[in-house]
């Protein structure tokens, strides 16, 4: 068992590899098959939909050549004088009667024959009672019903216009009637006007079986494209599925109208709880839209056999599968050996250089691995030389940063104080001077807390007020939370020092602030100047500061850049000091330090 482990272990690179393309390949040709499927799919729809755009036009001119036929039928009933007087007329004695009946009946036959064309039934109704229908069996309303039917109080309360209507009211009555198959009927109907008067005095209404009215586009029809005609309240008047008729589909009349009167080719919607493309012509002689509903599902499986796509990806997939397998197996074979051999390599040893043999890619990683360890070797040499040199500068730098001069300056100043006689000054001042330079002069390689560090700035500051006077302030800010973080001793003195002797050279009088702060990890300390300020003219943090020479003894000789290159060096990159300025306004100094809680070496 331990012996198949250990062979396993060596082979981790083959089975990274080797899953590595499985996913890959699987992924490459899901993605490929799911591109091209989409595409097929937005090719179809945009294809289908120019097609069916141009049926739809066909089948709104058969609808079209329907309503002509219809206008010239209530055309000619509204301007024949027989109709108007059967539908005006009073009572007469029957040869009268019979004559006048007659008459009609010839006039029906002529304005019938204006949609004989059309298997439809035309009745007319009169205010005086009387009605006559081209026939009585095909339509079965009586004029005594269609008083009361909505279909003449819609007609009336828009008598300029020709109806076309559902009559709902008896379709309803049909899908109560268990036994009767329901038929529904569509209804073009018209008020009978006196032209002078406006009175109303008659009706017409033209019947036809919606299966009659289906015929129109019925043709163009299938399985999955369906074809609906709605009124302006979104009633299904007339569809290809008999199961919609009579129903109401707000959802399908908002996106009938936004289709029109945005211009819109199609839309992609989900509509009956499928996803549908669908078409739309509005039909301004019926006052209907003309739907046509696509199944996309349905429809797209008609062109594209999606489990034929996924059986041959498969296929694929398991034929490139094979093809990797055998010849990973075969380049990973060598390079297996090759991490068997750097496997003994003991840790940090760096000496365990390996023998160049086997294949050629072998050969060269070994060849690499060994120059590598020389390069190692040597870059290791390099830097050890190198930071045991920067460790000596540094602490010789740091050894040599109390100016003598600044000392002998301090010392006189204290001796003045003695001889006129103000030895507590005289003392504070010694005092200073003493944990100034306890703190200067002790361990360098030691970090020293804020606390501390404040603690040496007020002694540097309470020696340079007794030397040059008050006329500098200086402040201090420091957030109590940061006092037990460690800084690098003498990080914030230079920037104090350069206030002091630059900063108020044309100002007379003016103010340093200290500020000490953190962020979530960084320590943020800053040192603040109301004095003359200067335009850097290109130059930043890391060139320093381009400050006058002063003839003045500075405390160290630690520069700006110096304390810039510092921090960057102990902490990195993302650290260092940043100096904004501007004439005659101030000068301001940051420095960003990582949040230290014990002392850590420096290099």
């Amino acid at each position: 068992m331990k012996r198949y482990i250990h062979k396993i272990k060596y082979q981790g690179l083959f089975f990274k590899i080797f899953i590595v393309m499985v996913v890959s390949i699987t992924a490459v040709s899901l993605l490929t098959s799911l591109v091209t499927i989409r595409m097929s799919e937005r090719l179809f729809a945009e294809t289908f939909s120019i097609t069916n755009a141009k049926v739809l036009s066909q089948i709104q001119s058969s609808f079209e050549s329907f309503n002509d036929s219809i206008v010239n039928a209530v055309t000619h009933a509204s301007e024949n004088g027989t109709v108007k007087n059967y539908l005006t007329g009073g009572q007469s004695d029957s040869i009268n009667s019979a004559r006048i009946y007659f008459g009609m009946a010839q006039q029906m036959k002529q304005i019938k024959s204006n949609v004989d064309a059309y298997d439809v039934g035309v009745a007319v109704t009169g205010l005086n009672g009387r009605s006559f229908y081209s026939d009585s069996s095909y339509w079965p309303v009586t004029a005594e019903e269609l008083k009361s039917n909505a279909i003449t109080a819609r007609s009336v309360a828009r008598p300029a216009q020709l109806m076309y209507q559902l009559d709902t009211e008896l379709f309803q009555q049909q899908m109560n009637n268990t036994a009767q198959k329901p038929t529904p009927y569509i209804i073009a109907s018209k008020p009978f006007m006196e032209r002078t008067s406006g009175t109303l005095y008659g009706m017409i209404y033209i019947a036809i079986r919606e299966p009659e009215f289906r015929r129109f586009y019925n043709n163009f029809t299938s399985n999955g494209n369906d074809v609906l005609i709605l009124d302006k309240s979104g009633l299904i008047v007339s569809s290809n599925r008999q199961d919609l008729i009579g129903q109401r589909s707000s959802e399908l009349l908002g996106y009938a109208t936004k289709i029109n009167e945005q211009g819109l080719n199609y839309i992609n919607a989900d509509v009956m709880n499928k996803e549908s493309i669908l078409l739309s012509n509005y039909i301004p002689s019926f006052d209907f839209y003309l739907v046509n509903m696509i199944d996309r599902q349905a429809a797209i499986g008609q062109i594209i056999d999606v489990k034929s796509v996924v059986w041959i990806c498969i296929a694929i997939v398991l034929i490139a599968l094979v093809i990797v397998f055998l010849i990973s197996r075969r380049l990973i074979r060598s390079l297996t050996r090759l991490v068997k051999q750097m496997s003994t390599i003991r840790e940090k040893n760096f000496d365990n250089y390996i023998p160049v043999t086997g294949s050629y890619e072998v050969r060269q990683l070994s060849h690499a691995y060994n120059y590598m360890l020389d390069e190692l070797n040597d870059y290791i040499r390099k830097l050890l030389e190198t930071q045991k040199g920067q460790r000596n500068a540094e602490l010789a730098a740091l050894q040599r940063q109390i100016n003598p001069h600044f000392l002998y300056n301090t010392l006189a100043s204290i001796k003045m104080l003695v001889l006129k006689g103000n030895k507590e000054t005289a003392a504070e001042t010694i005092n200073a001077l003493i944990s100034l330079l306890q703190n200067t002069i002790s361990n360098v390689s030691e970090t020293i807390t804020i606390e501390q560090e404040m603690a040496n700035m007020q002694n540097y500051v309470f020696i340079n007020h007794v030397r040059y006077g008050q006329r500098v302030q200086v402040n201090y800010f420091v957030s109590p939370d940061c006092l037990e973080y460690h800084v690098p001793k003498l990080i914030i003195q230079p920037f104090i020092e350069n206030s002091f002797f630059h900063a108020f050279n044309e100002k007379n009088v003016g103010h340093i602030y200290i500020l000490v702060s953190k962020t979530e990890d960084t320590l943020i300390c800053e040192v603040v100047d109301d004095g003359d300020g200067m335009d850097l003219d290109g130059h930043t943090a890391q060139d320093g500061l381009p400050n006058p020479k002063s003839k003045r003894q500075l405390f160290t000789g630690i520069g700006i850049q110096n304390v810039h290159n510092r921090i960057t060096l102990l902490y990195g990159e993302e650290y260092g000091v940043t100096i904004s300025s501007k004439k005659g306004e101030g000068t301001k100094v940051r420095m960003t330090l990582p949040l230290i809680v014990k002392p850590a070496p420096l290099i």
